[in-house]
């Protein structure tokens, strides 16, 4: 078996990194890599009962807490010079407490791949932290790409197989994941992992970057390709796609598949200000869902802090689109000037090959605080995989400001409850009242007398006093109200949108009310 070797003790590992290595980096000995293979080994663990990656040096990790992990520092003059010309950095994640799976970083050129070694002089540390009793087989906890200035950064894999990207305005907020399991039921969840990534080394700057994983866990094993672009526009926003290949391979059958997941939070926001308790009036990295069916329809649904835990389903065929969207960019909306809630990104699932019969399921957590994710979004398909089954997922994730929209209809700006009946008049018990603004130029040149309306239909409950009209001087913007009496602990399920005769003019408003709450 081959020894490990340096980047300059070998003339072989140099020419592997036909000079887009730091000086000093050390590789393992190479070995033979495709997408092909990478599938082959993923095929082959699924045939094998599933082992945990073992545990190095617990008792020393567990000592580099969030005050300790924050005092490493990765060195930028060792950043990784990924791509053919080298302008892709990449940086390095330590171990910690909080982050103590391991996992091995590979780097690819040609057909042969070179595992990133481990070193504590890829690091700043101080001279008496934990971290230097760390033996040197400790790994990673996973990478991260920098901008080219290395000052910031757009890209992170960090922890199970979670990765998130900055986003157009350079702030992070919710996460994806390779893939979810048994999210929601009264089971624990299962959450794969990315074990190893692959960095592929001659893709082209106008092809972006390439990269490949590997996914385990007792349910499964995955083969994983992306192939990610960054690009700024004129105003300096950043366009960020990721067309996505993953071939996944059941050990056991499998409850709930999650494809194409995120994570995200929401606390509190303009539908639900009842729950503020905070000095910030918004607080929130997403405040919608949006999905776009397989028959067409737009859908919206603002997202809750449920008063238990919610699971809502939206089924369909061969869906074109869904995602988590943060739609509202005002920063008066939030007024905190250090997290910037209103640059957090939108993220929205394309099909590339069609993902069949399913469903967009919705898990929305009661949460008190911002620090938790109490959001969840991914497509279930309705065909089960079962073990020994061998199931292929191409999609397109593009993390941007908002969805592209069609010119004939509206989209919703904003939703409001309050106290049900008219001002100034004795306002009626159990009737809460629904306020939702439409934007789009769809709009332009109708009035009140256009025969623009509204049409809502609830699960349960009466409605009254429901109308439309255009926001005065507020261009191509109209409003929709109506009031619904309802009681008791069950939640209303309601579906809204303005028409005229029998052209939709807007996307669907749908929302979950819990009367009680």
């Amino acid at each position: 078996m081959a020894t490990k070797l340096g980047v300059l003790g070998s003339a072989h590992a140099a020419a592997a990194n036909a000079g887009n290595m730091t000086r000093g980096l050390k590789l393992g000995p190479g070995e033979r890599f495709s997408f092909a293979l990478l599938q082959d080994r993923a095929k082959e663990a699924a045939t094998r009962a599933f082992e945990p990656a073992p545990k190095v040096s617990p008792e020393i990790v567990s000592q580099i807490d969030y005050d300790a992990y924050q005092k490493i520092r990765f060195r930028p003059d060792m950043s990784l010079r990924i791509g053919q010309d080298g302008k892709l950095p990449v940086q390095l994640f330590h171990v910690g407490a909080m982050t103590p799976d391991t996992v091995k970083v590979h780097l690819v050129r040609g057909e042969e791949a070179h595992e990133v070694l481990y070193s504590p002089d890829l690091f700043d540390t101080p001279a008496d932290h934990p971290a230097r009793k760390l033996p040197p087989e400790i790994g990673f906890a996973g990478f991260r790409v920098m901008a080219p200035d290395l000052k910031t950064d757009w890209l992170a894999f960090l922890g199970a197989s979670y990765f998130r990207t900055a986003g157009p305005y350079n702030q992070y907020g919710l996460s994806a994941r390779g893939l979810a399991i048994d999210t929601g039921l009264q089971t624990p969840e299962e959450f794969p992992r990315f074990t190893d990534f692959w960095l592929d080394n001659d893709t082209p700057e106008n092809e972006g970057m390439t990269l490949y994983a590997l996914l385990d866990s007792p349910s499964v094993a995955g083969a994983y390709r992306f192939r990610i672009r960054r690009s700024l526009d004129k105003r300096e926003i950043a366009r960020i796609g990721m067309e996505i290949e993953a071939e996944l391979f059941a050990r056991r059958d499998i409850n709930r598949l999650g494809v194409a997941p995120f994570s995200s939070m929401y606390w509190y926001g303009e539908t639900s200000r009842r729950q503020v308790v905070d000095w910030r009036p918004e607080i929130h990295d997403s405040d919608g869902l949006a999905i776009w069916t397989g028959s067409g329809e737009r859908i919206w649904r603002p997202l809750n802090n449920p008063p238990r835990v919610m699971g809502n389903a939206f089924v369909d065929n061969n869906i074109r689109g869904f995602g988590l969207l943060q739609r509202d960019r005002d920063f008066v909306h939030y007024l905190d000037d250090s997290v910037f809630y209103e640059r957090r990104a939108s993220v929205w699932v394309e099909p590339l090959e069609p993902f069949g019969e399913g469903e967009v399921q919705l898990l929305e957590i009661p949460t008190d605080d911002e620090i938790h994710d109490n959001i969840a979004a991914y497509w279930y398909p309705k065909q089960k995989l079962n073990a020994g089954e061998r199931r292929r997922f191409h999609y397109r994730l593009s993390w941007l400001d908002d969805i592209p929209f069609p010119a004939n209809l509206a989209r919703t700006t904003a939703t409001w409850t309050g106290l049900g009946g008219r001002p100034g008049h004795k306002r009626p018990e159990g009737v809460r009242k629904f306020v939702i603004d439409f934007q789009g130029a769809v709009f332009r040149g109708l009035g009140r007398d256009d025969g623009v309306e509204i049409v809502v239909t609830p699960s349960r409950g009466t409605l009254s006093n429901a109308y439309c009209h255009p926001v005065v001087d507020q261009r191509e913007r109209w409003r929709a109200l109506f009031d619904l009496e309802a009681t008791g602990n069950e939640p209303v399920d309601l579906r809204a949108y303005l028409r005229q005769g029998n052209r939709a003019l807007t996307e669907t408003w749908v929302f979950q009310y819990f009367p009680d709450a």
